[in-house]
C-alpha cells in the first residue's frame, strides 16, 4: 500500500488499540542507565536527565510516497499515525516546555539515519531518540509489537520526574491528540 499522505487520517476508519495492560508496571520506575543515540548527533541518558521530560514513543514513522512495511499496516491497532503524533508535539513544542517539560523527546525503534530523515522533513525542534538496539525497551519491558520481523513499541506517552516515570499515556489513540492531553496533564501537575 502506497503512503501519499502521512498526515490526512480518517481516525473512524482505524482500528483503535485495546489497553492490554503492558504499561501498568511503568509508573513508578526509575529510567535505566542506556545510552540512546539522537537526531542531533548526540548521545542521550534519560536516566541523568535532571526535572521533568516529556518522552513519547511510536512504532514506526513513514516516507510520503513510499510502500508501507506491509499491506495492512493501518488495520494493525495502534499502528498507523506516527506522523501526525510527531507532527502533534512539534507544534505544541513551546506550550509543552512553558508548562514545565525541560525536554520532550520522541522514540522509535528506527535507524538515526531514518529519524533523522523524518525531523528534517517535518522540521522537528526536538531529539528523536533511536532505540533500534532495544535496550530501553527491554530494561522497561516497555508495551511492544512485532510486524514483518521488527520489534515496534506501540504508541505511549511518558512524563519523568528527575528519572522516575511519574505518568503514562496507554494506550494511545488517537496520535494527533496526545500532545494536547499530555499538555493538559503538564498544566494541572505543575512541578
Amino acid at each position: 500500500m502506497n503512503q501519499p499522505n502521512l498526515t490526512d487520517v480518517d481516525w473512524s476508519k482505524i482500528p483503535a488499540p485495546a489497553d492490554d495492560g503492558a504499561a501498568k508496571h511503568l509508573v513508578g520506575m526509575k529510567i535505566p542507565p542506556v545510552v540512546l543515540p539522537a537526531t542531533d548527533g548526540a548521545s542521550v541518558m534519560l536516566s541523568h536527565l535532571k526535572g521533568r521530560v516529556v518522552l513519547f514513543a511510536y512504532p514506526r514513522t513513514g516516507e510520503p510516497g513510499k510502500i508501507a512495511l506491509v499491506d495492512d499496516w493501518d488495520m494493525i491497532p495502534g499502528a498507523r499515525g506516527c506522523t501526525p503524533h510527531t507532527c502533534a508535539f512539534r507544534d505544541l513544542f513551546r506550550e509543552l516546555k512553558t508548562a514545565g517539560a525541560q525536554h520532550v523527546f520522541g522514540l522509535s525503534t528506527q535507524d538515526t539515519a531514518y529519524q533523522r530523515e523524518m525531523a528534517e522533513r517535518l522540521h522537528v525542534p526536538f531529539q528523536i531518540l533511536s532505540d533500534e538496539k532495544l535496550a530501553l525497551t527491554r530494561a522497561l519491558k516497555l508495551p511492544s509489537m512485532e510486524v514483518a520481523g521488527l520489534t515496534m513499541i506501540k504508541r505511549l506517552a511518558m512524563i519523568i520526574d528527575d528519572a522516575k516515570i511519574t505518568h503514562v499515556f496507554y494506550p494511545v489513540f488517537p496520535p494527533d491528540r496526545n500532545a494536547g492531553d499530555v499538555l493538559e496533564w503538564l498544566q494541572a501537575h505543575p512541578v
